[in-house]
């Protein structure tokens, strides 16, 4: 099963599947002397881990990292960083009932196709949102590598659940207010809202689609590389791999489409003494390439596909239409969860593009001294 990793210098191998024994990542290239261990991974982890709310599935596991290789004596060695966390609460019996009944919205019957039926159809398999727990694990690494180099802060937080949206979030209040409710928006009042919608769908046995905004500040100026390695290119792809990501835009996105050309440039103007656009219409990115203003990006996840409805389908042995109930464990929101992985998502890329163009080296010979004075 090919295209499971991503990045040019900080490579990024996923591994494991929903129902298999683990779930896990491999960062190659990460440089050496990053201070490093598994109390920087938990906390991370900790966030997207399920079973934390009624907004989001009640699957109870504990996502308890292990470093495997790549970390010595506190520190990265340059090798292969592994790490994986062990599936505990597995219960694949509803997914059997279902072998012959793909799933609407699921993948189940093209993986069938593809692999000729040797895929593991588990809770999904490979194809299931749980693989991004080694998305977070990648994460927590690149963003401790950016915070500690370059001085880059990612953020992000739901800004929309269903027909209910939050406005504009003041950066300080996206800072530390995200993570201080279940659907991780930032504005408390809308916040209660959300979550209402969200409750009231799962009682009535559906689900909501959500939009994520992400949020990278101190972003160096040029990034990127032309054309098919652009920054956004390369960001959007690592973002379309978040399972049920069904659109990604910069800046105003398709805002852009109804201004004119007068309307939509960021023109550049000299603040505190450095080159920079006075407006973000573009998110920071501009033909590619990071500008020095912050980068923005909002990520857009359909409603989960697996409900509590009746829905058609065709039994794949009888070649009849018929109803199926997908009953199980399921998040009836993507957003509340997926805001850490698009935070280290992001992270991934940003800290790849840095290494590629040079502004983080190959080994950070100051890393004892910067672990001295950094807060973990």
């Amino acid at each position: 099963m090919a295209g499971n990793s991503i990045g040019e210098r900080f490579v990024v191998t996923s591994f494991g599947e929903s129902h298999g024994k683990c779930v896990g990542v491999v960062i190659d290239g990460c440089p050496a002397g990053l201070p490093l261990s598994e109390a920087d991974i938990q906390p991370i982890l900790d966030l997207r881990r399920p079973g934390q709310s009624l907004v989001t599935t009640q699957r109870k596991e504990e996502d308890r990292v292990e470093i495997l290789s790549g970390v010595f004596n506190g520190f990265t060695t340059g090798a292969p960083i592994a790490m994986v966390v062990w599936n505990k609460d597995v219960d694949s019996k509803s997914y059997e009932r279902l072998l012959d009944t793909p799933r609407p919205g699921h993948a189940d019957y093209f993986a069938r196709v593809k692999y000729g039926g040797f895929y593991d159809w588990r809770g999904g398999g490979r194809f299931s949102g749980r693989i991004t727990a080694g998305f977070v694990m990648a994460g927590a690494v690149a963003l401790k590598l950016l915070r500690l180099t370059l001085g880059v802060e990612v953020m992000a937080y739901v800004k929309r659940i269903g027909q209910v949206e939050a406005g504009e979030v003041p950066l300080d209040a996206i800072r530390s207010l995200r993570y201080s409710n279940d659907v991780r928006c930032p504005d408390e009042r809308v916040a209660e809202r959300m979550r209402q919608a969200v409750m009231e769908a799962r009682k009535a046995g559906d689900s909501l689609g959500s939009l994520v905004e992400c949020i990278a500040l101190n972003v160096p100026v040029g990034l990127g590389e032309p054309v098919f390695s652009s920054l956004d290119s390369d960001l959007s792809r690592a973002l379309f791999s978040v399972p049920a990501v069904k659109g990604v835009e910069f800046g105003l996105g398709f805002g852009l489409v109804g201004l004119k050309g007068s309307e939509s440039n960021d023109p550049l103007v000299s603040m505190n003494g450095r080159v920079a656009p006075i407006t973000n219409k573009a998110g920071g990115i501009t033909g590619g390439l990071s500008t020095g203003r912050e980068i923005l990006v909002r990520v857009a996840f359909k409603p989960p596909s697996s409900i509590a409805l009746p829905q058609r389908t065709l039994n794949l042995r009888t070649m009849k239409e018929e109803e199926v109930v997908v009953t199980g464990r399921h998040d009836p929101v993507l957003g509340p969860r997926a805001v850490p992985v698009v935070e280290s998502v992001v992270a991934m890329v940003l800290a790849d593009h840095a290494m590629r163009s040079g502004v983080i080296p190959p080994v950070l010979r100051t890393g004892k001294e910067v672990a001295s004075g950094v807060s973990q």
